[in-house]
């Protein structure tokens, strides 16, 4: 017997390779001859990397970046096995977990590191980047990247700007001149789970901005320079990214990366991590897929690690188990999106804190009873065909 293991993580709690290898962990309790392809998932947020990592047998690379104050600090980027894609997080260099709370202000936060990881990975040689644009502390438009590929930015007087969105609005004149040229060979797939547009009521500044600390009059002025950089971009390079949906993305990076990168693309983030880990492939012949998340509600169904993998499985016509840490109101949508049965590892009344505490036993305990049940029914499957 087969079983493709392919959970997300446990935010705040446990990787999804940790989850992974839980679950794993008690399946061989139950039978150590059962297959288990472990795959850990993501939708293009953190633990993007580690899951395509893990998956293609690849490794991480460390990298000194500029962070999300320019502060020089410590990244990361994946590449995959066969040395020919680059994974990148954008939170793993302009991501808001990298800035205390009392320290939020998007007028003063750049996306320069994420153009920092995609020349990295362009001097491995790397010909394709996969890019997770979630858990962004920018609101830039992507100006911080594209400075640092090599564009200029500059205002009324001829001056060159700096980093942060409070430059949005000064920007009167852009110079491509200095464009690292080669980065246009490489495609860029950017994960984008939002239909935001650039500017406006459901915009970046509007939508995202106060999460990341902006109060009323920097949302309106952050907005502000967010239409007028697209006013620019459309004189200066003749792109309209204003209404692309997604462009509103990570402060306007999804924007600001259709509009300084010929070769970028924005695709759904599961759609990303099922095509670099070549999923459909790994679950086409196995008997069983259990995936998982932290939390199963009605928001899984839309678009959420369980549910697209679910949907491959549903296709090639294999039972789908999640497993998860709690099941909330409305997890039952998911039954609509090719999951077959979804459980709780919880195994008694418990405090969050305990919960997280045993969720390595408890996932364990009941992956085992998950195998227990398909072993039974794999057996008289056989029994009866012969």
């Amino acid at each position: 017997m087969k079983i493709v293991v392919a959970p997300d993580s446990f935010k705040g709690n446990l990787t999804a390779l940790e989850v992974a290898e839980f679950i794993e962990a008690g399946i061989k309790q139950a039978d150590k001859d059962i297959e288990v392809i472990k795959i850990p998932a993501a939708d293009g947020g953190e633990g993007t990397v580690e899951a395509i990592v893990a998956a293609t047998g690849g490794k991480i690379i460390k990298q000194r970046v500029h962070g999300p104050f320019m502060e020089e600090m410590d990244s990361f980027f994946g590449i995959s096995g066969d040395g020919k894609t680059a994974v990148i997080e954008m939170a793993a260099c302009s991501g808001i977990m990298l800035v205390k709370k009392e320290e939020l202000n998007p007028l003063y936060t750049t996306t320069y590191g994420v153009g920092e990881l995609i020349l990295a990975a362009r001097n491995l040689g790397c010909r394709k980047i996969n890019l997770g644009i979630g858990g962004s502390v920018t609101n830039d438009g992507g100006m911080g990247m594209a400075q640092a590929l090599g564009y200029k930015f500059y205002d009324g007087q001829n001056k060159l700007l700096g980093q942060g969105g409070k430059y949005l609005c000064e920007v009167a004149g852009i110079d491509s001149s200095g464009f690292i040229k080669e980065i246009d060979g490489i495609e860029i797939i950017t994960a984008c789970d939002v239909n935001n547009p650039l500017y406006g009521p459901n915009g970046a500044a509007y939508i995202y901005g106060p999460q990341k600390g902006a109060d009323a009059e920097t949302i309106e002025f952050l907005d502000q320079g967010l239409r007028h950089f697209a006013e620019v971009i459309k004189r200066d390079l003749g792109k309209d990214i204003a209404d692309i949906p997604g462009s509103g993305a990570a402060g306007g990076l999804g924007g600001g990366l259709l509009a300084f990168l010929n070769n970028a693309r924005l695709c759904s983030g599961i759609d990303m991590v099922i095509s670099s880990c070549n999923f459909e492939e790994a679950v086409r012949n196995c008997d069983l897929l259990i995936t998982g998340e932290g939390r199963t509600d009605s928001q899984t169904a839309n678009g959420k690690v369980v549910a697209g993998l679910a949907k491959v499985a549903e296709k090639c016509g294999v039972p789908v188990v999640c497993l998860s840490g709690s099941l909330m109101e409305g997890y039952q949508k998911i039954y609509e999106h090719g999951v077959d049965a979804a459980f709780s590892n919880i195994i008694a009344p418990m405090t969050l804190e305990e919960a997280i505490r045993s969720s390595p036993q408890m996932l364990t305990q009941a992956s085992y009873s998950i195998a227990r049940l398909m072993l039974k029914i794999y057996s008289r499957a056989k029994a009866k065909k012969s």
